[in-house]
């Protein structure tokens, strides 16, 4: 085994699966390429849920040059028929010679399994070449998969001192517009958008995709980049007349049962907790359950506040427009009191990138030590 050359042909198959991350959902991003003598003879992408799997598109360009090959896959191959048919039977079928997998499917009925049906044909299989590097690829399948809950990113924009809107409540617009369409990209990413009752009333957002098609892969029909929106309303609030209403595909999530007044006709969801407020993580297991692998949330410092106080964050993205806005102006987060710097909730930064005259700082959430130094 040359690891040098077979590293070398599976960043080929990342790169590859990174093009279909606006598409494929609810199914995850997966790469291929199918190598002999040491030149790519075929490659592919999985592109969209119901359509061929990235190893045969790969297949389908190599042709009958597949046999003996080598093939490069970034998940591993899948064993059932599904939407469709088995890309680990359609490999043995080709003669290929060799699997070389980066991440092993987290998905039950296949975990494993892909694997075990080419080693049983004797089929030389290689595993977790790279799975790191491949995993970024799939981190709302996992989640949804062995957490049961979605991949869930939360959106902020912010002032240099940290705030979200003038004391008048005035927002618009407090970064560039670089950083808005920035956005758009994060929305098309994701298989649902979730805001709170506090934005609608506010700001009557769209919170639709607004992304050109020419700039998203495989998009040919706008339609293709609109996504299911879901508005945390505990008391069902939010206004008949709201923008977000006017698509059928938005979604209320209530902590009672509808009123009898509703004066609209769309799906509302009830979640409660003793407290009366909607039950996020119970809200997070149904949107797993509807494949939503990826959610971005856009909301107000009480809802981000509460994804953030019951670690519900897996990704914060935050936008830092350099700009004051005063003392009296409203804070990003609405977070409980602390006594002690040890108890914070922390955060690592991942990214950090200029877009426009802003800043975007993109972090994951690190585990909480309390005093005792045990992590949460």
């Amino acid at each position: 085994m040359n690891i040098g050359r077979d590293e070398k042909f599976m960043r080929e198959a990342i790169r590859l699966a990174w093009l279909g991350q606006f598409s494929t959902h609810p199914n995850p991003c997966v790469g291929s390429v199918i190598v002999k003598n040491g030149e790519i003879i075929g490659s592919g992408y999985h592109v969209k849920a119901g359509l061929e799997h990235a190893e045969i598109n790969a297949l389908n360009q190599a042709g009958s040059e597949s046999k003996g090959s080598v093939v490069y896959v970034t998940l591993e191959p899948c064993s059932f028929h599904g939407r469709t048919p088995s890309c680990a039977r359609a490999l043995i079928e080709a003669g290929v010679a060799r699997v070389v997998v980066a991440a092993i499917d987290p998905d039950p009925r296949n975990s494993g399994k892909g694997i075990a049906i080419l080693q049983d044909a004797g089929i030389e299989v290689v595993t977790h070449l790279l799975e790191e590097n491949a995993l970024k690829l799939i981190e709302g399948h996992v989640q949804r998969f062995i957490h049961k809950r979605p991949f869930v990113r939360l959106k902020l924009a912010m002032s240099l001192d940290g705030k979200t809107a003038l004391s008048n409540g005035k927002s618009k617009w407090i970064t560039s517009k670089e950083a808005r369409a920035d956005v758009q990209k994060y929305r098309a990413m994701s298989g649902a958008i979730v805001s709170g009752v506090e934005t609608i009333i506010k700001d009557d957002p769209d919170l639709s995709v607004r992304l050109e098609i020419k700039d998203v892969p495989n998009a040919k029909e706008s339609n293709e980049l609109d996504r299911p929106t879901y508005v945390i309303d505990s008391k069902l609030r939010t206004p008949p007349n709201s923008r977000v209403l006017r698509r059928a595909s938005t979604v209320l999530v209530a902590a009672q049962a509808a009123r009898k007044d509703l004066k609209f006709d769309h799906e509302v969801l009830c979640f409660e907790e003793e407290s009366g407020k909607v039950d996020l993580p119970a809200f997070l297991r149904e949107l797993a359950r509807r494949e939503h692998s990826y959610v971005l949330f856009e909301s107000g410092a009480t809802l981000a506040g509460a994804l953030v106080e019951e670690e519900l964050v897996d990704e914060l993205i935050v936008y830092i427009a350099p700009k004051l806005l005063g003392s009296s102006a409203k804070s990003l987060l609405k977070l409980p009191e602390l006594d002690r710097i040890s108890d914070s909730t922390r955060f690592e930064v991942k990214d950090v990138q200029k877009i426009g005259e802003d800043i975007r700082v993109i972090l994951s959430p690190m585990k909480r030590r309390f005093a005792n130094g045990k992590n949460n």
